[in-house]
């Protein structure tokens, strides 16, 4: 799961170190400028690729088109 945290510049340095600290976490910090929408669409964007890597290794089994169709 990926999460998209808005933190204060002052407290970047603070906040990476924190979660640096826990093994199962990798944190990166976005590049200055990037917006919250465009933020969002990026950590969506790479949920969407791992998904995809998992079908592709067999790991998952993809959805029919027409499932995906009928849901929307």
């Amino acid at each position: 799961m990926k999460i998209v945290l808005d933190i204060p510049d002052n407290k970047v340095g603070f906040m990476m170190e924190l979660l640096r600290s826990l093994s199962f976490v990798k944190a990166k910090p976005l590049p200055v400028g990037v917006s919250n929408e465009k933020a969002l669409f990026l950590a969506e964007l790479g949920e969407a690729v791992e998904e995809l890597n998992d079908v592709l290794s067999g790991k998952a089994q993809a959805r029919d088109a027409y499932e995906l169709l009928d849901e929307l």
